[in-house]
């Protein structure tokens, strides 16, 4: 078995499908483990991966640990195996402690965002040097290349790419909830407005990427005199680049707290 997923979530199954339906490896040497039975087997027969149980992590290459944080140090006991490599996503939760509670240094620390399941994600990664000598980082940055992009990040910095990245599809969200109910207000339908929200922020991302800095893309649509510029003038009077801004420091806070409960 090249791979044990341990928590078939959103994001073990965004990494099944993407890894699978892209030919990075044949579903049958995937292994799903997960407190819910029946879900992983529904999982496993529509993809062809198998079911699992604890004792089979043995025979197990790696091992990906996509569980919440409270939950590692109730299963770390028989997650831990001598020969495995391990690629962990739980946010906050450091290599060092990892290592720690699993006895091995062949830890891949990774932290996507909820675009993997659409094959857009965000992922950042790190490891010690026992990890990439043994070809665990390698492996990881195949499966999560498989739905995304990768970055390679020093550790200190994952906290701050989770409270932005990992966190900012809901930061997102609540952008396009305001702006919709803004367009109800003014008197356009409420689904044509969620419609409208939606498709904005896919096309202002794209054309964000052709740009140097996002102020670029602002100036270009703020006419002098004209509507847009009207609307900024409320959005920097109510402080919303501050909120936002405090919103990633407050989420990045909370990861560090993550992992010292871990600790």
């Amino acid at each position: 078995m090249r791979l044990a997923i341990v928590g078939v979530g959103k994001l073990g199954l965004a990494l099944l499908t993407g890894v699978t339906s892209r030919g990075v490896m044949p579903p049958g040497e995937i292994g799903l483990l997960d407190a819910n039975v029946l879900r992983a087997g529904d999982l496993a027969d529509k993809t062809g991966a198998r079911v699992i149980g604890p004792p089979d992590l043995r025979y197990a290459e790696r091992i990906l640990v996509s569980v919440q944080p409270r939950v590692f140090p109730e299963i770390s006991d028989w997650l831990a195996q001598e020969s495995a490599g391990y690629i962990s996503t739980m946010a906050g939760v450091s290599t060092g402690t990892i290592t720690r509670r699993l006895g091995t240094k062949r830890v891949v620390r990774v932290m996507p965002n909820l675009a993997a399941t659409i094959g857009h994600s965000q992922t950042a990664i790190t490891c010690p040097r026992e990890a990439e000598n043994a070809g665990d980082l390698d492996f990881a940055r195949q499966l999560f290349g498989a739905v995304g992009d990768v970055y390679d990040l020093p550790e200190h910095l994952f906290n701050a790419f989770t409270g932005m990245s990992a966190s900012g599809p809901a930061y997102a969200a609540v952008v396009a909830e305001a702006l919709a109910d803004g367009g109800v207000r003014m008197g356009l339908p409420r689904a044509l407005a969620h419609e409208l929200a939606a498709k904005l922020l896919v096309a202002s991302g794209e054309l964000l990427q052709g740009r140097v800095h996002p102020g670029l893309l602002k100036d270009e649509v703020a006419s002098p005199g004209g509507t847009t510029i009207a609307g900024l003038e409320v959005l920097e009077a109510a402080g919303v680049r501050g909120a936002f801004m405090r919103a990633v420091v407050a989420a990045t806070r909370r990861g560090a707290d993550l992992g010292k409960d871990q600790e």
